[in-house]
């Protein structure tokens, strides 16, 4: 189909540039103590709110293209809608139908993956919850179940905690059901099924974009080497952390307990990884499985010293980065997401710019150019992205937003863009870390740069837009019983969309269609441009009269 945007017929746009934010977890919620974002003084972000070019879309389950409405939505999803302006089957979805279906198991990787373990290990390293974000236990046990009903006798699952998509403090009960599952497909198969090890994920494994590759390291050589300290099963190498955690007054949820593995009363490792094993990442999302798959993968890996690097059989759940071939084994294909906002801009021959630090970076270049490294158009792209610092988020609450919004002003008064996309990631980095003083705080920050943007865009003559991509501030903690417990999770709260206009004179209303959602921005963007959307795309949220 044709990438040509034909000129809307009554409104050509501004003379400025138009310019988009994502305040990446922000969500809508009542007023209450919980709600970081009410409890910020915000008086810019309340007065974008609160404007007649205001409303609220949705952010999870099917609105971006996970399975129901209990889905909680995720800043990969988020940004796939919003620069796809259309819904695509995602993650879980997609890993639902083809369990349902069995095409899973039809597939080559799943038949090599098994003949290698047949006669050696097959290891699961993956997010161990229900949290539905980055994995589902359910997955994990059905591609157990069938491995075993295909003749695997030796397999070893390496759990990493999550506490952050789930309660804070909730690994104890996922192990019991994993123990329960294993001891159960050992008994009906005569297998050796086990816990082998793990950690949280916050400390190993499942770091993003490149920030911290220490935390591979560590993970992979206690998943690999059995590295780490040992204990006699998970269930007690977590009640020992949660322990030790409580007697410091640390009360440290599951998502930063320290890498463990299990040992058996030589104490050694239970379940190694070897020559000859096969292993599966059975996480589905794609951003914090690209850096361990490209240690078990790549030949010449030089981002740390993995020893005596086994030769296995690697595959993941999905392709996590499909430029890059990341891994070149995969179960399920990936949404092939096409006609992205990006590439009809730039057969449109306009100018733009990206910018994130590092810890979102991905999410408006590679997420939001559905699933795509690199450039669209070189020569007509600009991708700035600040260096995340290495540190707990709840340290910094202002994260990098200040040097984003430094950086962006001087992109903006170039005059060389038309469009420019931003994330200020504050919300959701440090909404995750369960403090809600510090995510007030953010709040603050996010406030004033946003401020700071409205002044410029006035100046301009240009448009702001002001959205989010999923929720998380807006609900910090739950309470039962006179107990509060921290929420690290994403929320199922809608998100704000603001438009900040300085020439609006009644020339578009907004008029947002039933359940409008983050796919609606991207037609919205193009009318605001002075361009018709694609007949394909998700309606626009304004209405010209």
């Amino acid at each position: 189909m044709s990438l040509q945007l034909g000129s809307h017929p009554s409104f050509a746009g501004r003379p400025g540039p138009l310019l988009l934010i994502v305040a990446d977890g922000v969500g809508v919620a009542p007023p209450h103590p919980s709600n970081a974002v009410t409890e910020a003084a915000t008086p810019t972000l309340d007065a974008l709110t609160a404007s007649e070019l205001a409303t609220e879309l949705l952010a999870h389950g099917p609105a971006v293209g996970l399975p129901s409405v209990d889905d909680m939505g995720n800043s990969e999803v988020g940004h796939n809608a919003l620069g796809a302006g259309r819904i695509f089957d995602q993650g879980a979805k997609l890993v639902n139908r083809a369990l349902a279906s069995g095409a899973i198991f039809q597939s080559p990787v799943w038949t090599e993956a098994i003949r290698a373990a047949k006669t050696g290990t097959l290891h699961f390293i993956g997010l161990h919850s229900d949290g539905n974000v980055h994995s589902h236990n359910d997955h994990l046990y059905q591609l157990a179940a069938r491995a075993a009903e295909e003749g695997v006798t030796s397999a070893a699952v390496h759990i990493l905690l999550d506490g952050r998509d789930v309660l804070a403090r909730s690994a104890l009960r996922y192990i019991e059901r994993t123990e329960e599952v294993l001891a159960a497909i050992n008994v009906d198969h005569g297998c050796n099924f086990r816990i082998a090890s793990g950690g949280g994920r916050m400390s190993i494994t499942m770091d993003r974009y490149e920030a911290d590759w220490p935390m591979v390291e560590r993970g992979y050589h206690c998943h690999t080497h059995g590295v780490g300290r040992g204990f006699s099963s998970a269930t007690e190498a977590v009640t020992t952390m949660y322990a030790e955690a409580d007697q410091t007054g640390a009360n440290t949820g599951d998502q930063y307990l320290d890498h463990f593995v299990v040992v058996d009363s030589s104490g050694l490792p239970v379940g190694p990884i070897t020559d000859g094993d096969s292993v599966l990442l059975y996480n589905y999302r794609g951003d914090r499985a690209i850096e361990i798959s490209r240690a078990y993968e790549e030949a010449e890996f030089t981002k740390f010293n993995r020893g005596a690097h086994p030769d296995v059989f690697y595959a993941g759940m999905l392709q996590y980065d499909g430029d890059a071939l990341i891994p070149k084994n995969y179960l399920v294909e990936p949404p092939a997401i096409d006609r992205t906002m990006g590439e009809f801009l730039c057969a449109a021959r306009v100018r733009s710019f990206a910018i994130s630090e590092t810890q979102k970076f991905g999410h408006v270049t590679y997420f939001w150019n559905g699933n795509r490294s690199g450039y669209i158009d070189e020569s007509l792209e600009t991708y700035k992205e600040i260096p995340s610092d290495n540190v707990e988020f709840d340290t910094t609450p202002g994260m990098k937003l200040r040097e984003i919004t430094d950086e962006t002003i001087d992109l903006l008064r170039s005059g060389e863009y038309q469009f420019g996309r931003l994330n200020f990631p504050n919300g959701d980095m440090v909404g995750h870390t369960g403090n809600l003083k510090a995510t007030i705080a953010a709040m603050k920050v996010l406030n004033d740069c946003v401020a700071e943007l409205v002044q410029v865009i006035t100046e301009l003559d240009g448009v702001l837009i002001y959205t989010a991509d999923h929720g998380n501030a807006d609900v910090m903690y739950t309470e039962a019983d006179g107990v509060r417990s921290p929420k690290t999770s994403h929320t199922l709260n809608g998100v704000p969309f603001a438009i900040h206009d300085p020439n609006y004179d009644g020339e578009y209303q907004m008029s947002p269609p039933a359940d409008a959602g983050l796919a609606n921005v991207a037609a919205t963007v193009f009318n605001l441009l002075g361009f018709e959307a694609p007949a394909d795309y998700q309606p626009s949220l304004i209405k010209f009269e």
